[in-house]
């Protein structure tokens, strides 16, 4: 008689599968769980510095490009038509404006003079009168755009100190400096106003109007300041020094 405990205790068969599904199902151990795939990436992985190391830029440090240097400006003579001298000064300072050159130009300048005329009434006038006419003074840099722009420019001849085709030596800044302030004297800066008088000692001339008229005689001496002339004339045959105003005589 079989004991009803070894038939409880009794293994179960191995394979308790119907034979009619032909087929074993393997199942996965209980203790191990599934891993999902890993995708590919393309992101490369972070370097172990994390976060700081990843902020540092990539390839080679650009270095900032160095300050340009300041363009250097020298003194010429320019010639150009006669009486034009203003007129081609304005030109040159619009087309420099226009073609965007301001930097290779500074000022352009008519040397001129104060001088004070005599009306034939003895009234004074302050007018400019021109130091060098036919002549500019320009302060550039001899560039090839600036060069081609001044010697296109209408009116404008030639710089002077130069051969054809070549480029003009820059003025001595003492010799500028003498022609600009011309007329200022040097230890108290003041204008000294000159004459315009138009004789020079030596001159032969011929008073035209007042107690001599008709005299004639040499110039001895000229008074700018106050427009005056000393005169030799002869006088019951006698050289005699007479001051007269410089618009009552002319020249023979």
């Amino acid at each position: 008689m079989t004991d009803p405990q070894d038939s409880q205790s009794a293994p179960p068969p191995e394979n308790d599968t119907p034979e009619s599904e032909g087929r074993v199902v393997e199942q996965a151990p209980a203790d191990e769980e599934a891993v999902p795939p890993v995708e590919e990436s393309d992101t490369e992985p972070a370097s172990e510095g994390g976060a700081e190391s990843a902020a540092v830029p990539v390839g080679p440090i650009e270095e900032s490009p160095d300050e340009e240097e300041p363009v250097e400006l020298h003194w010429y003579i320019l010639k150009v038509q006669v009486n034009r001298e203003d007129s081609i000064r304005a030109a040159l300072e619009r087309r420099v404006k226009v073609a965007g050159l301001e930097e290779y130009f500074g000022d352009i300048i008519v040397p001129t003079e104060d001088v004070v005329e005599f009306t034939k009434s003895g009234k004074k006038r302050l007018v400019k009168r021109k130091l060098f006419p036919g002549y500019l003074l320009i302060r550039m840099a001899m560039t090839d755009d600036a060069w081609f722009l001044v010697r296109e420019t209408p009116g404008v001849g030639d710089f002077t100190g130069s051969s054809f085709g070549s480029r003009p030596s820059p003025m001595d800044e003492a010799e500028v400096n003498r022609i600009i302030h011309a007329g200022v004297d040097a230890e108290t800066g003041e204008t000294q106003v000159k004459t315009a008088i138009p004789f020079k000692p030596g001159d032969r001339v011929r008073v035209k109007e007042g107690y001599f008229e008709n005299f004639e005689g040499e110039v001895e001496s000229i008074d700018e300041a106050n427009g005056r002339l000393t005169v030799i004339i002869s006088i019951f045959g006698r050289s005699t020094p007479v001051e007269l105003e410089h618009w009552h005589v002319e020249a023979l």
